[in-house]
């Protein structure tokens, strides 16, 4: 048991993480909690736990761009840590914290009689000063960079009404749909342009994810939706196209724009990439009472092993389809960051030659706060 001198040498160590409840099921953060759970033999540690869509003022308050984000309250001066990287800055500074602690504890070189202990004090100064301006200027770099990816996404969803729009205007110029349907249509993709200009604006200022507004949702009539906007990609093409949507459907808990914007994503690959004469497949299930299940499959080209994990990431297209299609390559970043806000998860299974078949979840409704 330590003594009480021990206890008092202890230095107080403040820290906020900035985290919703999907973030702390990671792997990386409940590593980072087990570690801070072994410095209390070292520091008298407060952490405090806030969920940023609860307490969304904390975001403007400490300037967060990324979360999740670890937050140095005291001592001073006040660090900010945010991304996948938390847990190894952590591993780096907390020894750090310890050292600046024993030597503030002991009182060296702050009433120093030599100009050598004076200056070794000064130097142990400058030298944590440095090592927090590198830390914040890397965490400024990774805004930079969140931004333009954010900036770069919001960009990428003003295509999808637009292209909708557009496939309207060429079915309505050869007959195939009556006018009434078409201006409905276009009226609803110009609504859709105007909220997606907002957002544009707004993400300079405001994380991505923060501009979601999740509610009681039927998905069936989205996913029909989806469908007749992008018939103009299958019809008289002899595809055969197949749904699956059980009459018990749950509602789910989410936001309209943003499933609609997932269900467009996909379905639009699968029948860009789907060869004439081929298959196109929508499945709504529910095999748990916590989520429902969306699967878009096509029976184009298929996907490489290898290749499964990359495609989600931003900007990254299959060098054996990127001149068959155009595009830049982050369509379906924005389905993997749209589902993961909701607290679901999106994946692949696909083979060469075999098609392929995107699946993603979503939480149902259970009476959630809207």
């Amino acid at each position: 048991m330590p003594s009480k001198a021990a206890a008092k040498q202890k230095q107080a160590l403040r820290l906020l993480l900035v985290a919703s409840p999907v973030h702390l099921a990671r792997k990386d953060l409940r590593g980072l909690l087990e570690l801070l759970e072994t410095q209390k033999d070292h520091f008298e540690l407060t952490l405090t736990v806030a969920d940023p869509q609860k307490e969304p003022e904390l975001l403007e308050l400490y300037r967060l761009v990324a979360t999740p984000a670890l937050i140095k309250l005291d001592p001073p001066p006040r660090q900010v840590f945010a991304g996948n990287a938390i847990l190894q800055q952590m591993e780096h500074w907390l020894p750090r914290w310890r050292q600046l602690g024993l030597v503030s504890g002991l009182g060296i070189g702050l009433h120093g009689k030599t100009a050598s202990g004076d200056h070794s004090q000064r130097e142990l100064q400058l030298e944590d000063q440095l090592l927090v301006l590198r830390q914040e200027n890397e965490t400024l770099t990774s805004r930079l960079a969140v931004q333009e990816s954010l900036l770069r996404m919001v960009a990428h969803e003003l295509r999808t009404p637009l292209t909708a729009a557009k496939l309207a205007l060429q079915s309505f110029r050869l007959g195939q749909i009556p006018s009434e349907r078409f201006f409905d249509v276009v009226n609803r993709r110009l609504d859709d342009i105007v909220q997606l200009s907002h957002d544009l604006l707004e993400v300079g200022s405001t994380r991505w994810e923060a501009l979601f507004n999740p509610h009681r949702l039927a998905l069936a009539p989205i996913a029909a939706e989806a469908i007749l906007e992008l018939e103009k990609l299958w019809v008289n093409r002899k595809l055969e196209l197949h749904t699956d949507v059980p009459s018990d459907l749950p509602d789910v808990f989410a936001d309209q724009r943003r499933m609609r914007q997932v269900l467009l994503n996909l379905l639009e690959n699968a029948l860009k990439f789907t060869p004439d004469g081929g298959q196109v497949s929508l499945t709504l299930s529910h095999r748990t009472s916590h989520w429902v299940q969306v699967s878009v499959c096509d029976s184009g080209p298929g996907i490489p092993k290898n290749e499964q994990e990359r495609i989600f990431l931003d900007r990254v297209r299959l060098p054996q389809t990127a001149s068959q299609v155009p595009g830049f390559g982050v369509g379906l970043s924005v389905c993997r960051r749209i589902v993961e806000v909701h607290g679901g998860r999106i994946w692949v299974v696909s083979a060469p030659g075999e098609g392929a078949c995107f699946h993603f979840t979503i939480p149902i409704w259970r009476g959630q706060s809207d």
